[in-house]
């Protein structure tokens, strides 16, 4: 197993290619600071960067303890924040969910407890959601006089709707785990952190077992085509569709297919 010890904040564990990231701040409920948000754009962008070559096959995020997976952001910090400097702290908490989904592997949110404010932000910006039963979502900004700002107002309304993200960003009520379920909010459900964690691992390991080149473009297509017509859409799709029968991960899965034995597919 590798272990990063090169962060503050935040830890990066990978062990047979699946990486987990933990938000280490169990005191503070994992509240996102300015230290956390950078220190995940950093490691976010190194692994976008570097790693070209699909030797991490999936990504997990989560946070420490058992009380909270992000309880939002750090209040105490966002306190004293002149206009500049809060536009400065938006600006690279989105950039980070940006880069969640920039991502060319799966990510999946491993939820149990507060996944609130910036905490559902970043959830939202993952491939998946899984959580525990103890798991609770929100958008409680207003209540503090502020309104989300790390794309909460866009990627909610597209998970749940328009008209339930307005609720609940309005209201800033808390949705418990069968009402975030029920809106599509979350994927799967747990009964402990521990159980949910392994289940994120297995499933993450069966989609390694895929072409990673085409999992990658696949993500691209499906978050691309969200701000785009139908038609754009479909457009998108096709460039890659017809892209990919050059990549020698198709050749080897048809070739595969047709031999009847397990592919070798190298990312290419």
């Amino acid at each position: 197993m590798f272990i990063s010890n090169k962060y503050q904040t935040i830890s990066l564990e990978v062990e047979q290619g699946i990486g987990v990231i933990t938000i280490n701040r169990e005191a503070k409920l994992n509240a996102l600071n300015s230290e956390v948000i950078s220190e995940l754009r950093d490691l976010l962008s190194h692994i976008l960067n570097e790693d070209k070559n699909f030797s991490l096959k999936g990504l997990i995020l989560t946070g420490a303890g058992e009380k909270a997976f992000i309880a939002g952001a750090d209040i105490a910090g966002m306190s004293s924040m002149s206009v500049s400097e809060a536009r400065a702290f938006g600006a690279m908490g989105q950039e980070v969910t940006m880069l969640f989904e920039k991502l060319p592997i799966p990510v999946i949110a491993c939820v149990n407890g507060f996944a609130l404010g910036g905490g559902c932000e970043m959830a939202m910006s993952c491939d998946f959601i899984f959580a525990t039963k103890t798991a609770m979502f929100g958008q409680p900004e207003v209540k503090l006089g502020l309104i989300p700002g790390f794309g909460g107002t866009q990627r909610l309304s597209r998970i749940v709707g328009r008209n339930v993200a307005r609720e609940l960003i309005y209201t800033g009520r808390n949705v418990k785990i069968d009402e975030a379920v029920s809106r599509g909010l979350v994927n799967q459900v747990f009964e402990d952190k521990e159980s949910m964690l392994v289940a994120a691992k297995k499933m993450l390991a069966q989609i390694a077992t895929n072409s990673p080149l085409a999992v990658s473009l696949s993500k691209r297509v499906i978050n691309d085509g969200v701000d785009l017509t139908v038609a754009e859409g479909l457009s998108c799709e096709l460039d890659q569709f017809s892209a990919v029968f050059g990549s020698n991960d198709m050749k080897e899965g048809t070739k595969a297919f047709m031999e009847k034995r397990a592919p070798e597919f190298k990312g290419n």
